[in-house]
């Protein structure tokens, strides 16, 4: 049969209609097993959205490699990846666009497994609806919850229950109104409003696209009606303030400056007064510039490049907003974390931190409670493991402009990064802004910094001495404080033991005590070299993520990393203080080299082999250190 063209009228018409019928995007989740790519496979298949040549794929590839005998294996639609073949799961977040006469989707196929949580976060951060599986036989299990409560915490704001595989419950209609009901009770624990509850068996088609003839006790919508009506988020964010995280300065040459993002909410057009933040600096939009020319109104979701009528400095990471309707500044937070990483978070411990298109400095500190998913019980914590989801208050090393995350995902959500790995470690919900973020302000002072070192006759610095228990820091420390003190320079070692008599007195040795050791010992150090003074210190310092801390909080050229170097054999045969043998005994915990890591230093300032350097001679490599960078001698 030929396919006969559509006049011109009618192709206008039918363009208009694509136009208008707007985009969900929508993310599937729940326990492993489920049924999730089955069901989104199912949904194509049955409303026709496949294309011939996938058709047939399907056909082949399930004779080939299903796992449903002689139907249509929907999973292999979805599951790209081999390993996902091969096990049958999903294991990446798979995405699909389709399409039909009502709206526009794409769709977030998230895996199941708890070890992929991560993936499933990914998933649903973008998303203005979830559809959450349950199996019909086991109801809702840990991950269930977990990913239920995940969606509470990314302001999803539409939830579809397709309670699936109904078939081997024989259709029954009091089992799924048991599991409706367990359904609507932890939605309403978890804020989630108007879940709808679906019955489905994907693996057969009931109440996925076709209303289900095994089903006439249920009277809702299927789940592609129910997908096809429901409310698009992006006609809310269209209502909101303007916000447009600025993602680069556009200067192609002397004539024109523009600052180019995306629209994240609100709309911005030639003539609106506009506040850049942080700085605080106002203007008026004197042109909205898009790729195909000049706008009148540039619309949420849309990239541009804004000009203004001010020649005002504006630079990555601030957000151009609406001057009526500013969003906050503060460098304190209550965020909500989930953590993605097999390293646990650590209290204390400093991450960089992504919201939009700016990145800062942050530190979890403290870490209030983590939630227990299955219970929703608050269960104090200094630390979250991988898949936990916790509370704790974040300090940046400088002020960003934000929303809430419940009235503005773009500026109010953020990922944490581990500085050592640059990987993505965590992510994370800004609730609120601390009091103390404003009350607490730096408080100026007339003898500076450089009056100290003025006053000092020499240059402060940081010797940073890091090794294993037995290396030899503490006698090379104070044989170089020795020399310093017989030059008439002013100098303080801070010693780990000594410390841990009163500043520290009330830290342990675990992982989180350790980091917030270092990071107390790193503030003081800092002050102390504002005050003019040369600093030694004498700690293990076992992780370098917490020496980089340290170093940040310094100038460049005011820290000096110094490994003391001693294999573990040759601290463990020196053991002055009997800790190494105790450790073995097990009457010492977390201790480290026995069953607690050292990160040796990458690239230290000075390397000092103990073995081989006895502790004179490496006092005065770290005194010959300090004389070639002007220490000594600055002038």
């Amino acid at each position: 049969m030929a396919v006969t063209e559509p006049g011109s009228e009618e192709l206008a018409a039918r363009l208009e209609a694509d136009r208008q019928a707007g985009l969900l995007r929508f993310v599937t989740c729940g326990s492993v097993d489920d049924g999730k790519s089955t069901l989104i496979g199912c949904l194509l298949y049955e409303a026709g959205l496949l294309f011939e040549d996938q058709q047939r794929a399907l056909e082949s590839d399930s004779r080939r490699i299903g796992t449903q005998g002689e139907r249509l294996d929907y999973a292999l639609l979805l599951d790209g990846l081999a390993a996902e073949r091969e096990q049958g799961i999903t294991i990446d977040v798979a995405h699909r666009y389709f399409q039909t006469d009502r709206r526009k989707f794409i769709v977030a196929d998230s895996p199941g497994h708890e070890q992929y949580t991560r993936n499933m976060v990914t998933g649903a951060s973008n998303s203005d609806c979830a559809v959450l599986l349950l199996d019909a036989r086991k109801g809702a299990l840990t991950q269930t919850r977990r990913h239920a409560y995940i969606v509470s915490l990314l302001g999803v704001r539409h939830v579809a229950v397709a309670i699936n595989k109904l078939d081997l419950v024989g259709y029954s209609e009091s089992r799924f109104r048991e599991l409706e009901t367990e359904c609507r009770d932890f939605a309403d624990q978890v804020g989630l409003p108007g879940v709808t509850c679906i019955p489905v068996a994907a693996i057969h088609g009931d109440n996925v696209v076709v209303r289900s003839t095994r089903t006439p006790w249920y009277d809702g919508p299927t789940l592609l009606e129910y997908l096809e009506t429901v409310e698009i988020d992006e006609d809310r964010l269209q209502a909101a303030p303007l916000r447009l995280p600025v993602q680069w300065v556009n200067r192609p040459d002397h004539s024109f400056r523009g600052f180019a993002g995306m629209v994240v909410s609100g709309t911005v057009a030639a003539g609106d007064r506009v506040v850049a933040l942080p700085s605080r600096r106002e203007s008026t939009v004197a042109r909205v510039v898009a790729y195909e020319g000049d706008l009148d109104r540039a619309m949420t979701g849309q990239s541009v490049t804004v000009t203004l009528s001010d020649e005002i400095d504006i630079s990555r990471g601030e957000v151009i907003a609406d001057v009526a309707s500013p969003p906050g500044v503060a460098d304190q937070f209550e965020a909500t974390l989930v953590w993605m990483a097999e390293e646990p978070l650590l209290r204390g411990r400093n991450y960089l931190m992504r919201v939009g298109t700016t990145t800062v400095g942050a530190t979890v500190a403290p870490l209030k409670y983590r939630i227990d998913v299955h219970s929703l019980k608050r269960i104090a914590a200094d630390k979250l493991e991988l898949n936990e989801i916790g509370v704790g208050e974040l300090e940046l090393d400088r002020p960003i402009p934000f929303d809430s995350y419940s009235s503005n995902r773009d500026t109010g959500g953020f990922v944490l990064i581990d500085r050592i790995t640059s990987q993505t470690v965590g992510a994370g919900m800004l609730n609120f802004e601390l009091h103390r973020s404003h009350s607490v302000q730096w408080q100026a002072i007339d003898v500076d910094k450089a009056s100290h070192v003025r006053l000092k006759g020499h240059r402060p610095c940081v010797l940073w001495m890091t090794g294993l228990s037995g290396a030899g820091k503490s006698t090379i420390a104070n044989l170089v404080e020795r020399k310093l003190y017989s030059l008439g320079c002013h100098t303080y070692l801070l010693d780990g033991d000594n410390v841990r008599h009163g500043l520290n007195k009330d830290l342990g040795f675990t992982d989180a005590d350790r980091v917030e050791n270092i990071r107390r010992i790193a503030e003081v150090a800092k002050l102390m070299v504002d005050a003019g003074l040369i600093v030694i210190t004498s700690f293990i310092s076992p992780f370098r993520s917490e020496r980089r801390t340290a170093r940040e909080l310094l100038e460049d050229d005011e820290f000096i990393e110094v490994f003391v170097d001693a294999p573990l054999k040759v601290a463990e045969a020196r053991d002055p203080k009997n800790l190494y043998a105790k450790a073995r005994r097990g009457e010492i915990a977390n201790f480290t080299g026995i069953d607690s890591p050292y990160e040796p230093p990458e690239s230290p300032e000075v390397h000092i082999e103990t073995t081989t350097t006895t502790a004179e001679i490496a006092a005065e490599q770290l005194m010959s250190e300090l004389r070639r960078r002007n220490v000594l001698d600055p002038e």
